[in-house]
């Protein structure tokens, strides 16, 4: 039935109906999930959603001086960004998802198939004999381009699609279209929130604990070598370049404080003891990281957490206390624009191939910004407030 009221929904859009007068576009929107997060059919009957928890970004974004369309797609949970931007193009576009002979068999995972089954959706509803279920939005090319707004690792995976749109892989090329390049004009915008950019320290500061578990392994073993860590970051970050011809918007989040005597607001249980050198996290943060996002791992008092991590190691990026302040899971100083990449304050002026930074917002964790269930700030202001700057471009 969601994809029966999207399609009706672009029908009109598509007609121009309804396009409100103060808007200068309405460009379809793809919302895109960030690490192990899940699709808006996943947790259905639970009436759980990634973006929105028991409510729906989605549909308050399509009402918000709509009608518009918004989508939100769905990818790899535990993949690389590249093989989530693969996932991306084929649920929007149509077509089964390729991720590169290439690419499969130099950074492949042992087994990982190029053209995976189950990994098509269909393009056109008249010529589906395999009833795939049916694609985002078949439209999209430069005459009808697209707007992407990313959670977490949802911002990297939509850089490194771009950077396959406009540029390709020349190892790749001669496969699959997505690998061509040269598909300028395809996204108007992009928007990240608290998107680690450069890379977070939960793995270094966490993961090192040695978990023993199911999880505590996959996770170990993704962060090792990948985009998500500070050191991986700075590699994709020479990689996905920021385009020229696309609006850039970020948004950072922060939920940890810095450390006081008394009377802050801080969960003094977790941290009664603190310092004015270090991060703790607040007392709205939602309870499952508050053990990690301070200066110490809770009970450990040996290893340090997100709010007093900091290496220096020979050849790897250095964190200092510009990183202690973060929302849980990404250090806030990683959200603001990829390293080396320009980026500037906004001030109500969108300007292309640069980052327009939309701030901070203070009090929201992680988890905050998508509301999901718990006692921090509504989000639903964050994305009237994006839907306003990106609909007026």
């Amino acid at each position: 039935m969601p994809r029966i009221l999207h399609a009706l929904l672009a029908a009109l859009l598509a007609l121009g109906a309804g396009l409100p007068a103060a808007a200068q576009n309405n460009y379809p929107v793809i919302l895109v999930h960030g690490f192990l997060g899940f699709g808006p059919d996943t947790f259905e009957h639970s009436g759980f959603n990634y973006w929105g928890g028991y409510g729906d970004i989605a549909a308050h974004m399509q009402v918000y001086r709509g009608p518009r369309a918004v989508y939100a797609a769905v990818v790899g949970p535990v993949s690389s960004n590249w093989d989530r931007a693969a996932d991306l193009y084929a649920q929007i576009k149509g077509g089964c998802v390729d991720y590169g002979a290439a690419h499969v068999r130099t950074h492949g995972l042992p087994g990982q198939q190029q053209t995976p089954a189950g990994k098509c959706w269909a393009a056109d509803p008249k010529n589906n004999p395999e009833n795939y279920p049916l694609a985002l939005y078949p439209a999209w090319d430069a005459a009808h381009p697209l707007h992407f707004i990313g959670h977490s690792q949802g911002g990297t995976t939509i850089r490194a699609l771009v950077e396959l749109l406009e540029h390709g892989s020349p190892e790749d090329e001669g496969g699959h279209e997505l690998f061509k390049g040269g598909k300028v004009g395809w996204v108007r915008s992009v928007t990240t929130i608290s998107t680690p950019h450069n890379g977070t320290t939960f793995a270094d500061a966490v993961l090192n604990l040695g978990l023993q578990t199911p999880l505590g392994d996959v996770l170990k073993n993704r962060w090792a070598n990948w985009e998500l860590s500070p050191d991986g970051a700075r590699e994709f970050n020479t990689w996905a370049r920021t385009s020229p011809h696309i609006y850039w918007y970020s948004v950072g989040t922060v939920a940890t404080e810095a450390g006081a005597w008394c009377c802050n607001a801080t969960d003094r249980v977790i941290a009664p003891v603190q310092t004015t050198y270090n991060q703790y996290p607040r007392n709205d943060m939602i309870p499952g990281f508050k053990a990690t996002a301070g200066e110490w791992i809770v009970p450990s008092a040996l290893q340090r957490g997100l709010g007093g991590y900091t290496q220096l190691g020979a050849g790897r990026v250095p964190i200092d206390s510009d990183w202690f302040a973060n929302d849980g899971v990404v250090n806030t100083v990683s959200m603001r624009a990829p390293g080396g990449h320009a980026v500037r304050e906004f001030d109500g002026k969108s300007v292309k191939g640069t980052w327009n930074f939309l701030g901070n917002y203070r009090g929201y964790d992680h988890f905050d910004v998508l509301n999901w269930p718990n006692p921090g700030p509504s989000a639903n202001p964050l994305y009237e407030r994006i839907s306003d700057i990106i609909f007026g471009l």
